[in-house]
């Protein structure tokens, strides 16, 4: 019989993200034959440090509650008073104030980015996105019927505003930014992203509402001299979504928050989209005892000094293996170019020397490779030597 069971779509999607899932495969496969201690796995963004102490504290002191419907269901938007605590953060970072109206908690910031798509997309509305970008964008933005329009950046990854106006068209529904960037580590600095809102004002001007989206799990995981500019600051259609994984080192309790600023465009139409969809989505609410927790501890960081002391060990290796990058300002990723055109065989070359990475064209960017370096130092040291054989090998 000549049937399918399995969505075609799916499929398609399953062939198109294989590239982490082979690292993944490939990585497990080393490590069985040639011992974990000897593999140098670089390809997940899974940070490896602990949570803060204070974050152990409140989880602890939350469990011991008594107070009854603890793990009962709440708003769908989240508990009041947690997101009455996230508005006081929001406030601080992005310099407006929220109410906890304008908050609605989430299952990480893939739960924010699902529920914000649902909300604002309709069938075959655009949403814009600067290359390179995360991988799973285009998921997110196909399941709710829309399409993303990846574009090009400036040889730094920083934003190309020229780029971003002339993909603009009447279906363009939001342009959505990631900073610091997963794969390159950039941050878009504060004349950038002035130059993206005063372009999106213009817009509204001609009649046309752009929904500026920001994707900030990597907010508070900035190196020395760098900051992150406050987006709804500058533009009152801007609608952000963080989570709680990398900066307090939490990735699988899946808990997050989506702030929309106080004045945007039907607003209450918008926040009321929003908490639908968190709700026949399938999330519900977020996770309540997560909830709880992380309002206690929303400033608190991992020691960000760890992943900086890092970064710089990194670039040490590949400046002397030869390879050119953009030096990370933030987040835990290098982006460098790769020596041969074919970005995909140099991976392949470097899983020789028991080093796994990413191919950029799973980032939009061909011919460059991603690094993580939420690993230990002793696995960034023991790659050394195989960086430089592998560069060394293509002479």
């Amino acid at each position: 019989m000549d049937y399918n069971a399995i969505s075609q779509k799916m499929l398609t999607f399953m062939e198109r993200a294989s590239w982490i899932r082979k690292m993944f495969e490939e990585g497990a496969r080393l490590k069985k034959e040639y011992g974990a201690d000897k593999v140098c796995d670089f390809s997940l963004g899974n940070p490896d440090l602990l949570p803060p102490e204070t974050f152990k504290k409140a989880l602890i002191e939350t469990a011991k509650m008594d107070e009854p419907g603890l793990h009962s269901y709440m708003p769908n938007a989240g508990i009041p008073w947690v997101r009455d605590e996230i508005a006081k953060v929001v406030e601080r970072e992005h310099d407006v104030k929220p109410t906890q109206n304008e908050i609605l908690m989430t299952c990480g910031a893939a739960g924010g980015l699902n529920i914000i798509f649902k909300a604002i997309l309709n069938p075959d509305d655009e949403v814009i996105v600067p290359r390179p970008f995360f991988v799973e964008y285009n998921f997110y933005v196909d399941n709710h019927g829309g399409k993303l329009v990846p574009v090009s950046s400036r040889p730094d990854f920083g934003l190309d505003l020229d780029s971003i106006k002339n993909a603009i068209t009447p279906k363009t529904k939001a342009v959505l930014i990631n900073s610091p960037n997963n794969p390159s580590g950039i941050i878009y600095g504060e004349d950038s992203i002035k130059g993206l809102c005063s372009l999106l004002m213009e817009m509204e001007k001609k009649g046309q509402i752009i929904f500026l989206l920001s994707d900030e799990p990597y907010r508070k995981l900035v190196f020395s001299g760098n900051t992150v500019p406050p987006l709804l600051k500058h533009y009152k259609n801007t609608i952000v979504t963080t989570s709680f994984s990398k900066d307090l080192s939490i990735p699988g309790e899946r808990i997050g928050y989506v702030a929309v600023h106080p004045e945007i465009y039907q607003k209450e139409a918008l926040i009321g989209a929003l908490t639908l969809a968190n709700r026949i989505l399938g999330y519900v609410n977020a996770p309540a005892l997560m909830q709880r927790v992380v309002a206690k501890v929303a400033s608190e960081s991992v020691d960000v000094s760890i992943y900086e002391k890092r970064r710089d060990l990194f670039a040490e290796i590949l400046e002397k293996a030869g390879l050119e990058f953009a030096m990370p300002q933030g987040a835990f990723y290098f982006f460098p170019k790769s020596p041969i055109e074919d970005e995909t065989e140099f991976v392949k070359i470097l899983q020789k020397e028991l080093i796994l990475t990413v191919p950029g064209s799973g980032f939009g960017q061909p011919g460059y490779i991603r690094i993580a370096f939420c690993v230990d130092e002793d696995t960034i040291k023991r790659s050394e030597d195989g960086f430089k054989r592998a560069v060394d090998s293509l002479k």
